[in-house]
């Protein structure tokens, strides 16, 4: 067997490409997004109308919100955002699973008084809660098992306002599986009819660490992100993985087999909108993702978010790109060049023309700008998007 590289040209949106893939999601492009947050959710939701191929690796380092009750609980890495992703590439038409999803996309409420709210979720547990009496048989006793498994394990103190119903059984299938996310998010993804994939980029309990241009070094996401305590007031440096009290090296925590076949799979790779470092680069750590993806001779487009990011504090556009580049260059070895990495970028039209004019001197990485954002707003149309991504392949 003998493999060419065939270099082609593309037009974006290919109009014919779109409606190829509209008409026949199932055999859609395997588009590949190293992602995590709700940044990505909105196209994500849009993007399962051209194909049900998509990939999702996500990163399970989130320490805020909900998710980090369950970590403090548990002991185990965030769930929240796989979750969420799981949401957006469901089924929700009536050929779906509408009351499954009505039980994983449910939030007690957040000023509910603790009791009552234990209660609830035990009335969910004995299946008599009206969002589990919905659910037919045997699916509703497979949820009740995730669930029993995190009410006889969850701690006296646990604070259930704002708690995720889908976050709880999906703790639950991780503690009753052995501490493996896999085999539960496997079973989500069947139960509400996923279209697409969506992974852990590793199935370790780990947190981020970044350390700052003034040196101060800090752990943590919520403490990074400018989300629930005040934004940095010095630029990132460095993001690392940290154990919680020492950073990790490079190599300590490797890509899975698993997921570097999905690299290997890929037709199209995007690092997409999202918190520069904890949602995007924070995937691009372990060791092995930066020699996956230089091997895949694809397109591999940055779309930078387009609103006010606060962990890219001191980071032009050339500047994220150089943010990105560094873990995967790192692992890719000294071979590998930029463009192996990141092939465009993708700008909408309001960016100025001079940004990327630098993108392309510092790091020779072209960008293509196209009018992308949504009407009057600082964020993205999401079909326009999910056209242009489509037809990349």
């Amino acid at each position: 067997m003998t493999s060419i590289h065939v270099a082609r040209e593309v037009t974006l949106p290919d109009d014919l490409r779109v409606a190829r893939a509209e008409s026949a999601p199932h055999l859609g492009p395997r588009i590949l997004f190293f992602s995590g947050g709700s940044a990505l959710n909105g196209i994500s939701r849009r993007l399962k109308h051209y194909t049900f191929n998509s990939m999702h690796l996500i990163t399970p380092f989130d320490s805020g919100g909900s998710s980090q009750v369950l970590r403090q609980a548990f002991d185990i890495p965030a769930v929240g955002d796989l979750r969420s992703r799981l949401m957006a590439l469901a089924d929700e038409t009536v050929l779906g699973q509408p009351d499954v999803y009505a039980l994983f996309s449910h939030r007690l409420p957040k000023d509910g008084d603790q009791k009552a709210l234990r209660a609830e979720v035990a009335r969910m547990v004995q299946g008599k809660h009206p969002l589990l009496s919905a659910i037919a048989k045997p699916m509703r006793q497979l949820i009740q098992t995730q669930l029993a498994r995190f009410a006889d394990e969850v701690p006296d103190d646990f604070d259930y306002r704002n708690a995720s119903i889908g976050n709880l059984i999906l703790a639950g299938g991780y503690l009753g599986n052995g501490r493996a996310l896999e085999p539960v998010l496997f079973l989500m993804s069947k139960m509400v009819d996923v279209r697409g994939t969506v992974r852990a980029i590793v199935d370790e309990n780990l947190q981020l660490g970044v350390e700052l241009q003034d040196g101060r070094r800090i752990v943590g996401q919520r403490q990074i992100s400018g989300k629930e305590v005040a934004p940095l007031d010095s630029p990132i440096a460095r993001l690392f993985l940290s154990d919680g009290d020492t950073e990790l090296s490079a190599d300590a925590v490797p890509l899975p087999k698993r997921n570097r076949r999905l690299i290997e799979q890929a037709e199209v790779i995007c690092y997409p909108p999202g918190s520069l470092f904890s949602s995007v680069i924070a995937n691009l750590l372990p060791a092995g993702v930066g020699r996956a993806v230089a091997k895949r001779r694809v397109p591999k487009v940055y779309l930078p978010s387009l609103g006010k990011d606060p962990e890219a504090l001191g980071h032009d556009l050339a500047g994220q790109i150089g943010a990105i580049l560094t873990p995967l260059l790192r692992d890719a070895g000294p071979k590998a060049s930029p463009r192996d990495l990141v092939s465009h970028v993708l700008c909408d039209t309001s960016l100025p023309p001079d940004d990327c004019a630098k993108v392309e001197k510092v790091h020779g990485i072209p960008c293509v700008r196209l009018p992308l954002a949504a009407e009057g707003e600082t964020r993205y149309d999401v079909d326009a998007v999910s056209r242009v991504l489509v037809s990349l392949n």
